[in-house]
């Protein structure tokens, strides 16, 4: 039995679709990563009871913090993005923490990099409270250590791949991290849009972007890229295939980043079929009611997509492109400055 919401929340279910087609899906994926770095603050002495964390977050993150905060007897401050909605707005708000939402914008990257002005700037005002960096501070990755060995349990031995939206790096860098301690053959795929730093292709322009999460217009310390063998960059059009496809076939309502990873998983489970397929559903859908879930009539048939396999990041084009990684190294404009 569970002590507290967060733990039971935190716990993902490996759901199959098809022979070799798993989804690990979450209710709030980033309640792990949460949890595990502030039992961690909170054991070395960093942190103490009564203290406030402060970090910047699309929406997830938010939530995931606050209630780890709520958990532990923390202070909450949370510098949100323009997409969270009312409904995580009210939670955060009866869950004790507080929240500085950016104003509206239709360029998420302004949205980004103001938000990370804002945090230093609550951090000279208030240099007693402790940013989370969800971004960059490896703590993140312990939290993920309990879910690997819980893949690698249930889905058994043999050929792994695993696919899953990149974001800030901790949830498919700690999940490839250890289960490669189990099968050193673990294949990690990750997801990105078009528009973010991360992976290069930032000079592609998806007018429809609404991808909150897994993007970035900054460098991300906690993004490992010679941890990835191949890349998928989607644009919405392709995400709102995969979201409403995979809602209708296996009755899964999850975000539109799951949409996106579930698109490149059918594709790579369909190139090496022999291989045992685990994509990463971070979210529900409900946040994408209004924005992807009420345009089902739009989504094309996932069988009608195919991505553009491309051999260089020049060659990178919409809606939906692949390319083999090669665990190569970051491109020039996603070097974090504490690499190293």
């Amino acid at each position: 039995m569970d002590d507290h919401i967060s733990e039971t929340i935190g716990r993902p279910d490996l759901v199959t679709l098809d022979d070799g087609l798993v989804c690990l899906r979450f209710e709030t994926m980033k309640v792990v990563s949460a949890l595990a770095a502030v039992r961690h603050l909170l054991r070395t002495g960093a942190v103490r009871p009564g203290d406030t964390l402060l970090d910047s977050s699309s929406g997830i993150y938010a939530y995931g913090l606050a209630l780890a905060c709520h958990r532990f007897g923390l202070r909450c401050h949370i510098v949100g993005s323009t997409t969270i909605d009312r409904t995580l707005r009210v939670q955060l708000a009866v869950l004790g923490a507080t929240l500085e939402q950016m104003e509206p914008c239709a360029d998420l990257k302004l949205d980004q990099s103001r938000r990370v002005r804002r945090v230093k700037e609550v951090l000279h005002a208030n240099p007693g409270y402790h940013w989370m960096r969800q971004y960059h501070d490896s703590i993140h990755y312990l939290g993920y250590r309990a879910v690997a060995d819980l893949i690698a349990k249930e889905v058994g031995p043999g050929d792994l791949t695993l696919v899953g939206g990149v974001g800030s790096g901790a949830s498919t860098g700690a999940l490839a991290t250890f289960l490669r301690e189990y099968s050193p053959t673990t294949a990690l795929v990750g997801v990105q849009p078009f528009g973010s730093v991360t992976f290069g292709s930032e000079g592609v322009v998806d007018p429809e972007i609404i991808i909150a999460g897994i993007g970035s217009s900054i460098p991300f310390g906690n993004v490992d890229h010679s941890l990835y063998d191949t890349v998928h960059w989607t644009g919405f059009e392709a995400a709102l295939a995969g979201s409403v496809d995979l809602l209708r076939r296996h009755a899964v309502f999850a975000g539109l980043s799951t949409g996106a990873a579930y698109l490149a998983a059918r594709w790579e489970h369909a190139r090496a079929p022999e291989r045992q397929v685990v994509f990463v559903a971070a979210d529900s859908g409900h946040r994408y009611v209004d924005s992807v879930f009420a345009r089902h009539a739009e989504a094309p048939a996932v069988e009608d997509l195919a991505p553009l396999e491309v051999g260089a990041l020049s060659e990178l084009a919409m809606p939906w492109s692949r390319m083999e990684w090669r665990r190569g190294g970051a491109p020039p404009r996603a070097v974090h400055e504490g690499a190293g």
